[in-house]
């Protein structure tokens, strides 16, 4: 390169010295911001003239007021943010509900084995079903004779439950129905058709433990829980209860029999049975008739289940059952009917009534986000294997056609290339990066447009003094608009960008635009590794960038649908960025926007795996946070923009049917469905089946690792880095989860995101060794000679 590094441009120094006139102080002399500051808080500046006067007042000096300081008010979180995790807690809220009413959460299955006696009153033991312990009471009363009370445990059950009460209707009969809590909140016009057709129903408590190991506390959650199903699925109030796992008086013992007394100070009445159908043995509709069936006329509460299992058995014994007996003279009623009492049920009005109905609304809406949510785990995980499938098959062909030996995509490209590095504010990065490219193997001019940097970024460059080194200046307008800029001021056809932040390969410039000796080709996406992978988030970005873009970028080659030029490495062809316009405002993601507008305009894009480009990768969690929000918001915005080619036709309407259908899937929808994964997996580890969820997980992770071995393989990684994939997988793609579902409620909410500038190290360097200091030799393209020409630099 002939020339040395000078300056170009519009001549504003702005960018460096920040905007507005000058002060001066009363003197006309130009003031400094020190007395600015002072002019502002109405005050002298320590040291002058004003100030020292002020001390030697005769009147002596004023009397201060101490201010008191204003308290700090703490920066509120940002809606943006607060919205995901509210999302979050709503879904964590809704599974622990849906958990808890199915018996998932808190459910205890021990049932307490028989127990001593003689702490039972003997007129409990030997007196009736019907057990009244309220308001100091202990008597037992039996149903009269010819009088047969069926009462029916467990449900309801969405199956069974309705066939029993076809049953009861078609032969007019009354029954008991003792139902859950859970049940009743899942099925609840299951119970609404009880009470509407004549029937009495009970607590049988919320999740049917045996109560005799429950504390007082346990036992009223139990029922008011289970009062407040039934409350909210028919508006009714029941005095009825059954224990579960109970029986006849007699085997009252003295560990069921406390809880029948407290129950009964609770305003209860507990029934039990005598006549046990055993219909849950499925021993035969025979069977279960003779157990039914009552001896001499007496009457009886018979006990059977409409939940529980298959109950076809029970079904067919009702049918049987019922005009059998009746013809013997015995009628079916419910249990008040029975023994000639008041109904057992209350109509609810006011609040406990809405209380009731919003529970079986929470618990309807818990049901229905679950079923939603195993849909979408569903489609997700359909996606993840179509992705991987996809991955392995298409990034498979991809290296094997362009290793074949004598591969190329026409003739050997050897021209003069432009590379176009946009700044703002890298005094720590740019040096190690222009030098980098001094070092290219082909020739090249470098131009640095600064776009107003306030920390000496363009001087630097200046000051490197580098033959084919041009600066650009201009005011602060953003990264699209410095690209433009350097693309009106490029010498040459064929333009490479590339990052502040990034370091070329001396091959790296010939190996990327080599893809152009085809003249279909419009751009080629280089290979973007991250350079400081040292670190654990650094390591998982590593992971991310080989697997995660690179492996997609190969698959996308061969789709012919490339979403994305990575801005740290990417060329194009000059007449097709004049075709499309140019470097656009339009999104945050303007490297996936030109790319979408080239294919829409009919160009090829493809990627060079050779073509390696050093980046430095952010080293905190806030400044990953920033740099993928703006990244996730930009893809969406760019979708959004571009989504008219799914009715273009030509090459416009193949991208849109093909192209941007894989992008909004497997960029944008997949992992915004992936967190259920992680959801689903610490459910089941928590609340069962543990040892099915891990596996399933554990073959989820062997699936990813088989392919991150795989994209390491093809990139000639080394596999070590995939020692932390599990954890990138536990920790690293959570962030990512709530990057992309702020990103999503940022759009829904018409939000507005800017530009963000990430914090650099300079740590970056060429692997090897750091790039050449000084006049390094290497091919230049400025000045004389023909392209190609190797000169050295003097």
């Amino acid at each position: 390169m002939a020339s040395r590094a000078r300056r170009t441009g519009t001549g504003t120094e702005s960018g460096r010295t920040g905007g507005g006139p000058p002060t001066r102080a009363a003197d006309g002399t130009p003031g400094t911001g020190a007395d600015r500051g002072a002019a502002d808080r109405g005050a002298a500046a320590p040291g002058t003239a004003a100030s020292r006067g002020a001390r030697r007042s005769p009147r002596g000096p004023r009397p201060r007021t101490r201010r008191r300081p204003r308290p700090r008010l703490r920066p509120r979180p940002p809606l943006r943010l607060l919205l995901p995790l509210l999302v979050l807690a709503v879904l964590m809220a809704m599974l622990m509900l849906r958990g808890y009413v199915h018996s998932e959460i808190l459910a205890d299955h021990r049932v307490r084995p028989e127990a001593a006696t003689d702490g039972v009153p003997r007129k409990i033991l030997d007196g009736g079903p019907v057990i009244d312990t309220r308001d100091g009471r202990t008597s037992g009363l039996r149903v009269p004779d010819h009088r047969l009370v069926l009462t029916f445990d467990d449900g309801p059950d969405p199956t069974w439950t309705p066939k029993v009460l076809d049953v009861l209707r078609k032969h007019h009969a009354h029954a008991v129905f003792f139902v859950t809590g859970t049940m009743t909140s899942r099925y609840p016009d299951l119970v609404a058709r009880m009470v509407a057709e004549g029937h009495e129903v009970g607590l049988h408590t919320f999740n049917h433990p045996d109560l005799s190991y429950q504390s007082r506390s346990r036992i009223d959650r139990e029922l008011s829980q289970n009062q407040l199903a039934i409350t909210g699925a028919a508006g009714v109030r029941t005095s009825l209860f059954r224990p579960p796992y109970s029986s006849f008086a007699d085997a009252m013992d003295n560990r069921s029999w406390p809880v029948t007394r407290y129950v009964g100070g609770r305003g209860y009445i507990t029934v039990v049975n005598t006549a046990d159908s055993e219909d849950w043995k499925k021993p035969g509709v025979a069977r279960i008739i003779r157990n039914a069936t009552p001896r001499n006329g007496e009457g009886a509460i018979v006990l059977m289940h409409d939940s529980g299992g298959d109950r076809h058995q029970t079904v067919r014994a009702l049918d049987r059952f019922l005009p059998e007996l009746q013809a013997r003279g015995y009628r079916f009623d419910n249990l008040t009917e029975a023994l000639g009492a008041p109904s057992a049920l209350t109509p609810v009005t006011g609040a406990d009534l809405w209380k009731g109905r919003a529970w079986i609304f929470l618990v309807q809406a818990s049901d229905d986000l679950t079923g939603v949510l195993a849909g979408c785990l569903a489609l997700v995980g359909g996606l993840v294997i179509a992705r991987f499938a996809l991955m392995l098959l298409l990034s498979g062909a991809h290296a094997r056609r362009v290793r074949r030996p004598g591969f190329r995509r026409g003739e050997p490209v050897t021209e003069p290339v432009s590379v176009l590095v946009p700044a703002y504010n890298e005094a720590k990065c740019i040096e190690n990066t222009v030098r980098s490219l001094t070092a290219s193997e082909h020739p090249i001019e470098v131009l640095v447009v600064d776009d107003g940097s306030a920390d000496g970024t363009a001087d630097i460059v200046e000051a490197m003094d580098l033959p084919g080194v041009r600066v650009v200046r201009q005011r602060n307008a953003g990264k699209p608009a410095a690209l433009n800029r350097g693309i009106a001021h490029a010498s040459y056809d064929l333009i490479v960008m590339m990052d502040g932040d990034t370091v070329f390969e001396p091959s790296t410039v010939r190996e990327l635009v080599q893809p152009f000796g085809d003249p279909r080709v419009g751009a080629v996406a280089g290979n973007a590794k991250v350079g400081n992978r040292d670190s654990l988030i650094g390591a998982w970005q590593h992971i991310e960038y080989v697997m995660g873009f690179n492996l997609d970028r190969r698959m996308y080659d061969v789709l012919r649908c490339m979403p994305t030029i990575p801005g740290a490495v990417g060329a194009f062809r000059r007449s097709a960025l004049r075709e499309v316009g140019g470097m656009s405002h339009d999104t945050l993601a303007e490297d996936t926007d030109i790319t979408m507008a080239l294919h829409r305009a009919g160009w090829r894009v493809v990627y060079a795996e050779d073509a390696r480009a050093w980046t430095e990768a952010p080293e905190s969690v806030r400044q990953l946070w920033s740099q993928r929000y703006r990244w996730s918001y930009g893809t969406m915005q760019a979708i959004w923009k571009h989504r008219g080619a799914l009715l273009d036709r030509g090459p416009s309407g193949r991208f849109g049917r093909v192209g941007l259908p894989l992008v909004s899937l497997f960029m944008v929808v997949a992992p915004l469905l992936a967190p259920l994964i992680d959801v689903f997996l610490l459910y089941g580890v928590i609340f069962g089946p543990t040892q099915r969820t891990v596996i399933a997980w554990l073959g989820v992770l062997a699936v990813q690792g088989v392919c991150a071995a795989y994209a390491f393989h093809l990139d000639r990684e080394r596999m070590r880095h995939l020692v932390s994939l599990p954890l990138q997988q536990i920790l690293y793609r959570q962030l990512m989860y709530v990057v992309l579902l702020q990103s999503w409620i940022t759009a829904l909410t018409g939000g507005r995101l800017r530009w963000q500038k990430l914090r650099r190290t300079g740590v970056v360097e060429v692997p090897g060794g750091p790039a050449p200091r000084g006049r390094t030799a290497g091919r230049t393209a400025a000045g004389a000679g023909q392209p190609g020409e190797r000169r050295p630099v003097a």
